[in-house]
């Protein structure tokens, strides 16, 4: 009976990630061909651009964890070399980071949209977007090297009798970082990574105080007219608001489940699957939200649609 029981539950969690893994990536090139269709060679809004480089993070969470992650659950363990496993992990550090930064900056960014559109400080609205792709860039290339000197510093240091213990992925497994690397990792990476979780809170908090002082603001001219409509930009602001606080709730989750098991000598079978689980959920379901926003089903059906006529006609 138990091992009936082992044998459903690893099933469902079979299930749980195969169409996790599926969902996210179709959601995130759903977001991408959204943009080819409709901007082509158009310029990108400072806020689509933030988006763009937020779902090319996620996609690398998704491609180098949760199609490996997937392939364990369907029996293929331990298929990449150590070299190749470093690698994997690399890619997912640069795009958890970027994802991280790029939800931090769309946050600070539209809370400081809003707040200007409050003042009336149109020109310096133009001054702030100029700056916001060298801020993506700027956060791409540290990144890369920040994890690249990681990267390299593992391979020299692989062989070495300072490392302890041994992490073990399911799809590979490598030897663990040294008590200088732990330190380093945690001044260069997770620092950074608290310092933005605290920006997205501040600027959400005042996000909302905005929409509050605005709603109340405007709410006898509604009255007046009769109409109940939201501003784009309070639809904007709600929608990044949405955005923001799902990734808050499944990285400060994911981040107490991964302490739990970094801690844990023998962590659960439950507590593992989980982890695994929580972290995957923002960049699976995070472009579905960018989908809500900017109705792109409606938009997508509609010029699927047109090229299909198109071809008929020809």
């Amino acid at each position: 009976m138990p091992n009936n029981r082992m044998y459903f539950w690893t099933l469902i969690i079979k299930i749980i990630f195969l169409s996790l893994t599926t969902v996210g990536i179709l959601g995130n090139f759903s977001v991408f061909h959204y943009y080819l269709v409709c901007y082509g060679h158009c310029k990108l809004k400072t806020v689509d651009l933030i988006h763009v480089h937020l779902m090319a993070s996620n996609t690398l969470i998704i491609l180098s964890k949760g199609v490996p992650n997937t392939m364990v659950y369907f029996g293929l363990k331990h298929i990449l070399n150590d070299i190749q496993c470093r690698l994997l992990l690399y890619i997912e550090r640069i795009g958890l980071s970027v994802s991280i930064g790029s939800t931090c900056l769309l946050s600070v960014f539209q809370a400081i949209t809003i707040s200007q559109k409050e003042t009336c400080c149109k020109d310096q609205k133009f001054k702030d977007a100029k700056y916001i792709g060298c801020s993506i860039s700027l956060l791409w290339v540290l990144y890369i090297l920040i994890h690249f000197i990681f990267f390299l510093n593992s391979l020299i240091k692989r062989s070495s009798n300072n490392v302890t213990g041994k992490q073990d992925f399911g799809h590979c497994s490598i030897a663990g970082r040294d008590g200088i690397n732990e330190s380093l990792y945690a001044a260069l990476v997770v620092c950074p990574e608290i310092c933005f979780s605290l920006l997205m809170v501040w600027s959400s908090g005042s996000m909302i105080v905005i929409l509050y002082r605005h709603k109340q603001r405007v709410q006898h001219i509604h009255s007046t007219h009769g109409s109940s409509r939201i501003s784009p930009e309070s639809r904007a602001t709600q929608n990044i608001l949405a955005l923001v606080s799902t990734f808050l709730a499944f990285y400060t989750v994911s981040a107490i489940l991964q302490g739990c098991v970094a801690l844990l000598s023998n962590p659960s079978w439950w507590l593992v699957n989980i982890n695994h689980i929580t972290s995957m959920c923002f960049p699976c379901f995070g472009s579905f939200i960018l989908i809500n926003h900017y109705s792109m089903v409606s938009r997508l059906s509609l010029v699927w649609m047109r090229n299909i006529n198109s071809l008929i006609l020809k």
